[in-house]
C-alpha cells in the first residue's frame, strides 16, 4: 500500500518547491511552537530559570559491555546502547558536544559521555527516530558506518544518510507500521506526534517515528522524541504488553506542547503502552526548554509513585540487566536528588501538579 492511502501518515506534495517535495504531518492538528517563535525567543532572553544546568558533575559510570545478558544501557540524552539475544542495537546516537549544527555554538552536554564511539562492538543495526540535531549526529553517523550492518530510518531520513556518506545497501527505510527483520530481531516503526527538519527550508520532508523492537523474550518500546497522543493507545493494543518502555521526558513547554510531553503525559504513554517498566529518556544532558534540569525526572518520579509504576533510573552508563529488573533496586534510585539544591527541591515538589 503506498504511503498516499495510508491512514497512520499523511503528505502532500509542496506545490510551490521545484523539485518537487512531500511533506508530512501527524495525524491530529499541532502546534510545533514555530507560530510563536517570537514568544519563545523573548522569554530564552529575558526569562530567568534557576538549574538549567547542573552546578555540580552529573554522575557517569564508565560502561562495562561484558557479560551477554540483555541489557540496556543510556549513553546520553536520547542515546541507549541494547543488548537483545547478543546482538547490539545503538538508538539516536549523539556523541557530538554540541546538539547543534555548530560544534562552537549551540546546546552542550552537561556531562563525560560513559563511552566512545571506539568503545562500541560491532552493532547489528542503528535506529534513528527522526532528523533533529540531538538525535541524528553527522559525524556519529560516519564514524558508525564501520560500525554497524545497517541502520534503520523513517521515510526521507535516508537522505541525510546517503549526504553522510553511508551506502545505500546498508539503509533500511521504514514508514509507520512497517517492520524489518533481522538476526532474529524485528523491528517496527511507529507513530510519533512531532516534527522534523534541519534546516530553515526542510520542515517535515522526513518522517519522525517510535520503534518497537521484538527479540526472541522481551518486546521494548523507544519514543524517539513525542508529544502525547492517541497513538500510544493504538501501539499499546498492537503490540502490548511490553517489557520496557524508553519515553521520552524532558524539553517540554507549554509553547510546544504537542510535540513534546509534559512528565505526566509520560507516565501517561507509559500506561497506554501497556509497559512494565519506564526508562527515562531526552534528559538530564542539554539545555533544551525553560524548566530546571533535574525537573523532568522528579516530576515522573511523582506521578510513577502515585501511579506504582515501575520507573528504571540508572545512572550514564550503568548497565540495566533486562532479565533482572525485578532485582535490581538500585537501578531504580533518584540519582539526581542528591545533585538538587535543598531549597530547589523544596520549590518542585510545589510545582509539581496534583
Amino acid at each position: 500500500m503506498s504511503i498516499a492511502d495510508k491512514t497512520c501518515v499523511s503528505f502532500r506534495p509542496d506545490t510551490a518547491a521545484k523539485p518537487v517535495r512531500r511533506t508530512f504531518h501527524n495525524t491530529a492538528k499541532t502546534q510545533d511552537g514555530s507560530a510563536a517563535l517570537g514568544q519563545i525567543i523573548w522569554r530564552y532572553l529575558t526569562q530567568k530559570v534557576a538549574d538549567k544546568t547542573p552546578r555540580q558533575p552529573i554522575p557517569v559510570q564508565a560502561a562495562d559491555l561484558s557479560g551477554s545478558h540483555d541489557m540496556l544501557l543510556k549513553i546520553s540524552h536520547s542515546s541507549v546502547l541494547l543488548r537483545l539475544d547478543g546482538e547490539y542495537l545503538l538508538l539516536d546516537p549523539v556523541f557530538s558536544k554540541r546538539a547543534s549544527p555548530l560544534q562552537w555554538l549551540g546546546p552542550k552536554r552537561f556531562h563525560a559521555l560513559p563511552l566512545q564511539l571506539d568503545d562500541l562492538p560491532q552493532l547489528a543495526a542503528v535506529l534513528i527516530s527522526h532528523d533533529h540535531y540531538d538525535h541524528l549526529d553527522k559525524q556519529a553517523v560516519r564514524a558508525l558506518i564501520a560500525k554497524t550492518k545497517r541502520f534503520i530510518v523513517p521515510l526521507g531520513v535516508d537522505a541525510h544518510l546517503r549526504r553522510f556518506g553511508v551506502p545505500n545497501e546498508m539503509i533500511t527505510v521504514l514508514d509507520w507500521w512497517q517492520q524489518t527483520t533481522f538476526a532474529g530481531l524485528t523491528v517496527h516503526a511507529t507513530p510519533a506526534q512531532h516534527f522534523s527538519g534541519r534546516g530553515l527550508n526542510d520542515k517535515n520532508q522526513t518522517l519522525w517515528a517510535s520503534f518497537v523492537i521484538e527479540s526472541s523474550q522481551k518486546r521494548l518500546f523507544f519514543s524517539g522524541d513525542s508529544g502525547y497522543f492517541s497513538g500510544f493507545a493504538e501501539i499499546g493494543r498492537r503490540f502490548g504488553p511490553i517489557n520496557v518502555a524508553m519515553i521520552e521526558t524532558g524539553a517540554y513547554d507549554e509553547l510546544w506542547a504537542d510535540i513534546h510531553m509534559q512528565p505526566e503525559q509520560s507516565l501517561r504513554a507509559h500506561l497506554d503502552l501497556q509497559a512494565a517498566y519506564l526508562v527515562p529518556i531526552h534528559n538530564s544532558s542539554f539545555d533544551l526548554a525553560m524548566h530546571a534540569w533535574y525537573e523532568p525526572l522528579e516530576r515522573l518520579a511523582a506521578a510513577a509513585e502515585a501511579y506504582q509504576a515501575q520507573l528504571v533510573t540508572p545512572v550514564f552508563g550503568a548497565p540495566v540487566d533486562l532479565s533482572q529488573l525485578s532485582f535490581a533496586p538500585a537501578l531504580h534510585h533518584a540519582w539526581w536528588r542528591e545533585l538538587v539544591p535543598m531549597q530547589a527541591n523544596e520549590q518542585i515538589h510545589l510545582q509539581i501538579p496534583a
